[in-house]
């Protein structure tokens, strides 16, 4: 008896010497671009929404902090765009603050798990005529040494997630006609220009059988309400590469804060990890061994009493020092919390300036950018009403 009791607390007590330990690399792909040369007419534009920061879905015990996601959301989103722009596959790739905004290719993303050592993302692609090109999760690990570069041209940590979207895109524009590539662009002029004269075009486009809509007609070249769409289109690709300025300038004052925040992150969440493991297990075997210390204390036998006595002691110790990892495991999840405040104050909103006002982008750019839409709405309106009231009929 006393021996299968010291054998058992023996065995227990190996356990507690457990500490997983994991290493991970970071492979990052090679950015893809055209093999041959394009014509300029076939080249697509790309816009990616401000990423959806994943709040509703995420655990508030997770360490996941409000402030730090939404800043995450744009952060990430004009990473990927800069990924596209390096790819140089594309005409513009512009970040954008909501879905209202019409491009030939859109891009939606929703970050589902960000922590400094794995990131998640949930992306999904559409063109102009409805086509879904992405609709997939990307996932990506990286190691210490991604926040230890001593290059001088630093690399996102995750950069192999936003290249590994960027050659998936490209891989599926690589297996459109040219056909395709500009219907693509002609539905995307038709439905900016139904937005400002839904009577006007909305008999010009039509959903078909496959769920994709398709111009049944085009404006004639000289017909003046196209011409007016036009530079009302042309109005708002200039405020959204003044948007651009913006995204460029939160992302660079975010840089340094944000990068230091992931180095401390990817820390305390290796570390919460190890100690959440240690805990757990001192904490079931000290369990156990208070339980196996109990029933041999009451044997008739004096040496197993003397034994259980000892598994007791130590099944407590066992206890209070997972206890205690616990607690030290809070205090990381504090020190979290107190850098999810910090990095918040080093992302306060900025202001642009526009040719005739002032606009300040203060958490709020959906609303600013809706507003610019109302604007683009009274010009149009205002130009409009001096064309004469016939036009020239629509090209067959």
């Amino acid at each position: 008896m006393i021996n299968r009791v010291c054998t058992v607390i023996a065995l227990l007590s190996l356990l507690t010497g457990c500490v997983t330990q994991t290493v991970k690399t970071t492979a990052v792909p090679t950015l893809k671009t055209y093999t041959t040369e394009l014509a300029s007419d076939e080249i697509l534009d790309v816009a990616v929404v401000v990423f959806d920061p994943g709040l509703m879905e995420a655990d508030p015990e997770n360490s996941v902090y409000p402030e730090i996601r939404r800043a995450e959301a744009t952060f990430m989103a004009r990473e990927l765009a800069l990924v596209l722009d390096d790819q140089g596959a594309w005409g513009a790739s512009r970040v954008v603050p909501s879905n209202d905004h019409i491009a030939d290719v859109l891009i939606n993303g929703t970050i589902e798990q960000s922590d400094g050592e794995s990131l998640t993302l949930y992306i999904r692609a559409t063109d102009a005529q409805g086509r879904t090109w992405l609709d997939k999760r990307y996932a990506g690990t990286t190691s210490r040494y991604a926040y230890q570069q001593t290059q001088r041209v630093k690399k996102d940590p995750f950069l192999a997630i936003y290249r590994d979207v960027a050659n998936d895109l490209l891989a599926v524009f690589q297996g459109l006609s040219r056909n395709e590539r500009l219907a693509i662009r002609d539905v995307a002029k038709l439905r900016f220009a139904r937005t400002f004269a839904p009577a006007a075009f909305e008999s010009y486009l039509l959903e078909s059988d496959s769920d994709l809509t398709r111009a049944v007609r085009l404006p004639a070249e000289s017909d003046p309400m196209m011409s007016r769409i036009g530079a009302i289109r042309q109005r708002n690709h200039v405020f959204v590469d003044t948007l651009q300025g913006h995204y460029d300038n939160f992302s660079g004052a975010m840089s340094g804060p944000y990068t230091e925040w992931r180095r401390l992150s990817y820390e305390e969440t290796v570390s919460l990890r190890q100690l959440e493991s240690e805990a757990r297990t001192q904490l079931l075997v000290g369990g156990l061994s208070v339980l196996a210390g109990i029933a041999a204390a009451t044997s008739d036998d004096r040496n197993v009493r003397t034994a259980g006595a000892v598994g007791i002691y130590a099944g407590g110790g066992l206890v209070k020092s997972g206890l205690e990892r616990r607690a030290e495991a809070n205090i990381h999840s504090l020190a979290l919390e107190e850098l999810g405040q910090s990095l918040e104050a080093e992302i306060t909103p900025q202001v642009i300036e526009l040719e005739d006002r002032t606009v300040q982008l203060s958490g709020t750019i959906d609303d600013q950018y809706s507003q610019w839409r109302e604007i683009l709405s009274d010009i149009y309106a205002a130009e409009i009403a001096d064309l004469p009231t016939e036009v020239a009929p629509p090209a067959q």
